[in-house]
């Protein structure tokens, strides 16, 4: 495909484009939304987001209901906005048309992160989480030492309402872990060779529970470099 198409706003046939990984939108929402589109003209003011497989062929990657509107009312032609190829754009675009939910690291997220993924999890219809606490959660989950996980199986371990089976299997919709090396104890060498500042909030709750720091659990990163600095 031609550099200069990426990004564009084309009016496409439809039968140059493939529906991908298609919607599982209900059929009752599909026809009435195609009901309102033509009564307003038959045009599609939001388009499908569609990459190029082979010349002049297209495959939908995002507003993919859009796309199945406009095959349920038949347009001949549907406007649509071509992305590259690659792997990454195709992630993100599902990301942002709200077709696929983002995950978090669970290794260096933050606890507003953690708290913000368990709240849609807990709130979720027939949630597998109903009944979890999510103040109790988030700061049993928050004050673990995530950084070594390869799994999320100690979390069944840290008494937060969280037990194995389908509760550990549905943190699985937002949680992955990109396991770090061990953290080692602070020492007068460490601090003085490695620039704590370089250090994920993470790691450093880490390190001052290894060092005994008091009330460390509370701390922001800043406060938590000064105090690792002075307990050498």
């Amino acid at each position: 495909m031609s550099v200069s198409n990426v990004g564009n706003l084309m009016c496409l046939y439809m039968y140059e484009i493939s529906p991908g990984k298609g919607t599982n939108a209900p059929e009752f929402c599909i026809k009435a939304a195609g009901r309102v589109l033509m009564e307003s003209g038959g045009r599609n003011w939001v388009p499908v987001i569609v990459k190029e497989i082979e010349q002049d062929q297209y495959e939908v990657i995002g507003n993919s209901f859009v796309y199945a509107i406009a095959l349920e009312v038949g347009l001949e032609r549907v406007w649509c906005i071509v992305t590259d190829s690659s792997e990454t754009t195709f992630e993100l675009t599902r990301i942002l048309t709200g077709e696929l939910i983002p995950k978090v690291n669970l290794s260096t997220a933050s606890r507003d992160e953690i708290q913000a993924a368990l709240q849609y999890l807990i709130e979720k219809p027939n949630s597998e989480l109903k009944g979890v606490k999510l103040a109790i959660a988030t700061n049993r989950i928050e004050e673990a030492l995530r950084t070594t996980w390869v799994n999320l199986e100690p979390i069944t371990k840290l008494k937060c309402g969280i037990t194995k089976g389908s509760k550990l299997d549905a943190l699985k919709e937002v949680f992955y872990l990109s396991p770090q090396s061990k953290p080692e104890v602070v020492t007068p060498e460490v601090t003085t060779h490695r620039n704590l500042n370089a250090l994920t909030l993470t790691q450093l709750k880490d390190m001052a529970k290894k060092q005994g720091v008091s009330g460390y659990s509370k701390k922001q990163k800043k406060e938590l470099v000064e105090l690792l600095s002075k307990a050498c």
